[in-house]
């Protein structure tokens, strides 16, 4: 178990309606697509780790979606231009944690994922459906990248109790709304008794519970932005960990309801 974490919260979606409310879409600044914050530093050591020991685990990319990963490397390494702490030259970056990134040196997924917090998830529109074709996901929330790969968003949400054909039907309309200058943000809240940041977890397998351990909020701020070239919506994830005792009241009581009305217990 690894804790790694922020000083605190930066919102608390369960007590924002907008937020709430499922599929709760929001419009993003394209100004905050990316965030880098004071856990940046112990995330991306650790996403390192994970890209060098679990890169089967924690990687995957279809042929298909190779120009896709390449707009995305474009579209951060524009980002990260105009970004405090991120110095550029002779095809190479170095991150605020010190790290320097050469960008020709891996695919180019991987190389935009080892400079930012956010995981990478490319959705690719095919026919109706919008399918996850390559992903970076060092963090994930208690599901598989393996099992999920090259499966549509009905198929990638199905163990979640409140995901259902309307919900789909919703969030596919929300995606073809989405325009390279209008990009979109939600976010979600889990409690874990565990902080670990890599939690994978296949469908059939049953989260442990500790009802009398240690807690810890978990909230993931969830971007969605369509690439101008090839159309494909990059779901990026920032997730955020703290010691539940970290989250004032009432916030703290109401997250505890929330987890115990909706059967979101997260406990692992």
């Amino acid at each position: 178990m690894r804790e790694i974490c922020q000083d605190k919260l930066p919102f608390y979606p369960w007590m924002e309606e907008k937020l709430r409310r499922l599929p709760g879409m929001q419009v993003m600044d394209p100004a905050d697509w990316l965030v880098v914050d004071e856990a940046y530093g112990p995330q991306m050591t650790y996403r390192e780790e994970l890209l060098a020991e679990r890169r089967d685990q924690v990687y995957q990319m279809s042929d298909a979606a190779t120009p896709a990963a390449e707009e995305v490397l474009a579209a951060i390494l524009a980002s990260l231009a105009v970004t405090p702490g991120y110095a550029f030259s002779d095809g190479a970056v170095t991150c605020p944690d010190g790290r320097v990134v050469r960008i020709a040196d891996g695919p180019p997924l991987v190389q935009a994922a080892r400079l930012v917090q956010e995981d990478l998830v490319l959705m690719e529109k095919r026919g109706a459906e919008y399918v996850l074709s390559g992903a970076v996901l060092c963090f994930p929330a208690s599901w598989s990248l393996a099992e999920k790969f090259n499966r549509g968003l009905i198929g990638i949400h199905q163990p979640v109790e409140d995901y259902d054909d309307d919900i789909a039907r919703r969030v596919g309309r929300m995606f073809d709304l989405i325009k390279p200058e209008r990009p979109m943000w939600r976010a979600n809240a889990l409690v874990y008794g565990n902080p670990d940041l890599h939690q994978p977890r296949r469908e059939d397998a049953r989260r442990k519970t500790n009802p009398t351990g240690r807690l810890w909020a978990r909230i993931e701020r969830q971007g969605l932005r369509r690439l101008a070239n090839t159309g494909v919506v990059v779901f990026t994830i920032h997730t955020y960990v703290v010691p539940l005792e970290a989250v004032p009241e009432p916030a703290r009581g109401k997250l505890l309801e929330r987890r115990q009305s909706f059967g979101l217990a997260g406990l692992a």
